[in-house]
Parts: structure tokens; sequence; C-alpha cells
């Protein structure tokens, strides 16, 4: 097994139509048609960096990185946030999902970032945790748009932040956010990382 990982749009194309595979049945879409193995899931304008977890030819478990500079209380920081993670039906229960959270973590950090923040399930944290991320309490992560704002404790959902800072400019700006309203705001594709 490895860990692979390169732009989304780079994905060599028998890995793409895998991960799409995975993705479309995890969130099977509304009209039940899934996407071409060509199609991209995020905007481009997030810079979608997709991670595997591969043995051979076999995708086990995808993510995909997104980043974007944000701004917060004083603060003009780089930040990435994980999306779309999921692993394969089959091979659940390994430790995979955990080990390819954790590789994109360091990944983040080699990246530059400043800081990783994303929102998750409740019931997801303490995996989450297990993977060297922390949790944000009281955050909440305002995704969607300015004119459209997504926020992650909209009605129906039951979410937590996780988050975890890089940087030296991450790490100082980090008391700032556990119990804030963090505009993300990543747009009308990816409302919320």
């Amino acid at each position: 097994m490895e860990i692979v990982s390169f732009p989304e749009e780079a994905a060599p194309r028998q890995l793409r139509a895998q991960v799409l595979e995975l993705q479309n049945e995890a969130w099977p879409s509304d009209d039940g048609e899934g996407q071409g193995a060509g199609a991209l899931t995020h905007d481009p304008v997030l810079r979608p960096y997709s991670v595997l977890l591969v043995d051979g030819p076999v995708v086990l478990a995808a993510l995909d990185i997104l980043s974007k500079e944000i701004v917060h209380a004083r603060w003009r920081l780089r930040a990435g946030g994980l999306s779309t993670v999921v692993t394969r039906r089959s091979a659940r229960g390994l430790g995979h999902g955990r080990q390819l959270v954790a590789a994109a973590r360091k990944l983040m950090i080699s990246q530059g970032l400043d800081l990783g923040l994303f929102s998750c399930d409740r019931p997801l944290q303490e995996f989450y945790e297990s993977a060297g991320w922390q949790l944000l309490p009281g955050a909440v992560l305002i995704g969607g748009t300015a004119r459209a704002p997504f926020p992650s404790d909209r009605p129906g959902f039951d979410k937590v932040t996780m988050a975890d800072f890089f940087s030296p400019a991450g790490r100082q700006a980090g008391p700032s956010f556990p119990h804030s309203r963090i505009e993300l705001y990543p747009g009308e594709i990816d409302k919320l990382w």
C-alpha cells in the first residue's frame, strides 16, 4: 500500500474513476447518475489536491485538500481543509482512513498552510482526533458565500469544527478560533469543505 497525491485535475484517469465511484457510493447524487471519470468534484479556485491510499491499482481510501486564504479576527491566513473523505466499503475498519487523514495533515504542513480547518459530523470527532486533529470548541464554519452563507450550525446539522495550527502565524491566531464564527466562504460548489 502507498499514499499518492496530485492536483485533482491531474489524477490518473483509472484512479479518478475509482474515487468518483467511492464518492457516489458514499454520497449518491440526487439524479442517480454518477460523474464521469474526467469530472472534477471541487471548485478549481480552491486548488483541490487529491490524496489516495492505493493497494496496487485499487483505491482503498481518498480525500481532497481544499485551500484558500481566509481573514479571521485580524489575521490573514492560508487555510486548508479536508473534503470528501471516503474509504472503500470493503476496506473499512482497517485503519486506512485514519492513515490517510494523518498523511493529509502532514501534507498540508509541507504545503506551507498556516492552518487546517474543516467540519465533520459529531460522531467522527474521535476519528479525526486519533489522526492528529483537534476540536475547536464552539467554532462554526460559515460556508457558501457572503451573499448566501451556509453555516455549519444550521438546523438539522450536527457538526463540529476540527483544526490544527501549523505555522507560527497560525499558532498565534489559534486562540481567536474557539467559540467563534469563521468566515470560510468557499463558494457555491464546495459550500463547506
